[in-house]
């Protein structure tokens, strides 16, 4: 079943098609043939300014955590032979400090609805019966419908397509790189640990995604994690993890 036939799902994917299209024309005499391009950087940078407040919550969940984090290791000793007691435990102490150990992935989760919505449109060849002029908009040549994983197989990959995706995920990859120099995952004493190797190559994720989805959705993944950087470095500056 095709999710988006649904009326209300319908409905918001030809309002999200409608606002970038607006954004578009309305930002095209300054910003030229690359104003879709833009207007997608614009809305994203919307979107992660709405979930500022949600960020600041995930950060102030993590400094807790790094502060709890000697006696969640206590109560993992303790309860290692009952798993169910552990978790009751555990809980009870998030409790008491009036915080959730699900803090963190508020961010994501809410998101998640406006990039699906945004997606649907960068896939999509027509949105509520209309053509779907917004793929066809592009950025130095490159339509923001095309990916670069797809025109390869299909033989029509030309320079151009090369060095857009390419500077796309240079950007992506940099950052993943900053982010694991700048930002380590602290232990964590709630949870499994992530082995060094894993969270390394966890962290180039989104530059490989990029280059299978269109253009306009690398161009949103781009700016998503230039965003989230920046604002990580602040919070964490401003909610600094406890020593370990």
């Amino acid at each position: 079943m095709d999710l988006t036939s649904l009326p209300l799902i319908s409905t918001l994917v030809s309002l999200t098609y409608d606002g970038l299209m607006a954004v578009t024309s309305l930002i095209a005499p300054v910003s030229g043939h690359a104003s879709a391009a833009v207007a997608v950087a614009l809305v994203t940078l919307v979107v992660r300014a709405g979930l500022i407040p949600l960020g600041v919550a995930s950060a102030r969940a993590e400094q807790l955590r790094s502060r709890l984090a000697p006696r969640l290791r206590d109560l993992q000793k303790r309860h290692r032979r009952d798993p169910e007691r552990l978790q009751r435990e555990t809980m009870a102490l998030y409790r008491a400090e009036g915080a959730s150990p699900f803090t963190g992935c508020l961010p994501v989760l809410a998101q998640a609805p406006v990039l699906g919505l945004l997606y649907t449109v960068f896939i999509h060849s027509s949105i509520a019966g209309r053509p779907n002029a917004l793929l066809d908009e592009t950025l130095l040549g490159v339509p923001l419908g095309a990916s670069l994983a797809g025109e390869i197989v299909q033989g029509t990959a030309g320079a151009g397509t090369a060095i857009v995706f390419a500077v796309i995920i240079a950007v992506i990859a940099a950052v993943a790189e900053a982010t694991r120099r700048l930002l380590p995952v602290p232990t964590s004493a709630d949870g499994p640990q992530v082995p060094g190797g894993a969270l390394g190559a966890l962290q180039y994720t989104t530059a490989v995604i990029a280059a299978f989805v269109p253009l306009a959705a690398a161009i949103y993944l781009a700016v998503t994690v230039v965003w989230t950087l920046g604002q990580r470095l602040v919070l964490r500056r401003r909610y600094p993890l406890a020593s370990p």
